[in-house]
């Protein structure tokens, strides 16, 4: 049940789509003086090496936000979006460096106010210990409370917020099969309990049913809600085996992932029309490579 840790895959092409969504959402929601509570109900460790042993391993860096840095420039520049995404990483760096790489809690807490709450869940217990560390760091114990609970249900007694206003960001490592469903039944129960919240949900596309289950069911809760929906895709690579020399079976990693955003913000969409392409030409590894953007406003 712990065997999944997220600093093997710090910085891949996921965390690249996922990050630089959430950055735009976050920007939007901040925008509004009413106060904002932030949940994240898989935190991780919060802050990765990205020269540490783990990443070093998994090497899935080099094929993400390491080589969109090394990438020649575009034509017309980056969009604003990749680029806001980039100096972001960049600002937990020293100039020059690319060793630290943030995960959501720290990119979420750079961009709260000083009103904002943020709520992280981790279960992980040896990335609970590493989170709780992280975030003493920061001094903003006040703003920010490390939960070593199940996200999922911890969720719940937590909706509505106070102040009326959330975003609710779900990355569950998937590694568990039952991850697909308990995802879909979390934001339903969010939902009913909060309809006006922002919801985003990060999920694999990989060749399981369950996988593209994810969106699909997404779509109809959000649909019989009556909710803007949102839903970005990014493939990098196809994903059928192949062979190496020896004869071997290669399997492809992760060759694509998704996120579905319920009540996103309305300047998203615009957004992320320009950015997506240009991030599947940059992060692509094949001829497969693509980008898609379907929503409902």
């Amino acid at each position: 049940m712990f065997s999944y840790r997220h600093a093997f895959h710090a910085g891949n092409h996921a965390d690249v789509l996922k990050h630089m969504v959430l950055i735009a959402i976050m920007r939007h929601l901040t925008q509004k003086d009413t106060a904002l509570t932030v949940f994240d109900t898989h935190a991780g460790a919060g802050l990765y090496r990205l020269d540490g042993d783990y990443a070093e391993t998994s090497g899935e860096a080099a094929e993400g936000f390491l080589r969109l840095i090394a990438a020649k420039p575009l034509p017309n520049g980056l969009a604003p979006a990749i680029q806001d995404y980039l100096d972001m990483v960049a600002s937990f760096n020293t100039t020059g460096s690319h060793k630290v790489y943030p995960g959501s809690p720290f990119i979420i807490q750079r961009l709260l106010r000083e009103r904002d709450k943020l709520k992280l869940f981790e279960l992980h217990p040896t990335d609970a210990k590493t989170l709780s560390a992280n975030v003493a760091q920061l001094n903003a114990a006040r703003q920010v409370a490390v939960l070593r609970e199940d996200g999922f249900e911890g969720l719940k007694k937590f909706l509505p917020p106070p102040a009326r206003r959330a975003l609710v960001l779900s990355d569950p490592s998937y590694e568990i099969k039952t991850d697909y469903a308990r995802v879909v039944a979390m934001i339903a129960d969010g939902l009913a309990r909060f309809a006006t919240g922002t919801y985003t949900v990060w999920y694999p596309l990989i060749p399981r049913p369950e996988a593209h289950d994810v969106p699909r069911k997404l779509k109809t809760l959000a649909q019989k809600a009556g909710k803007n929906w949102l839903n970005v895709a990014l493939t990098v690579k196809s994903s059928k085996l192949t062979a190496n020399d020896a004869g071997e079976v290669v399997r492809p990693g992760l060759p694509a992932s998704g996120v579905f955003v319920i009540n996103p913000p309305h300047t998203l969409k615009a957004s992320l029309e320009v950015a997506l392409p240009q991030l599947a030409k940059l992060l692509g590894q094949d001829r497969h490579a693509t980008s898609t953007l379907e929503s409902a406003a």
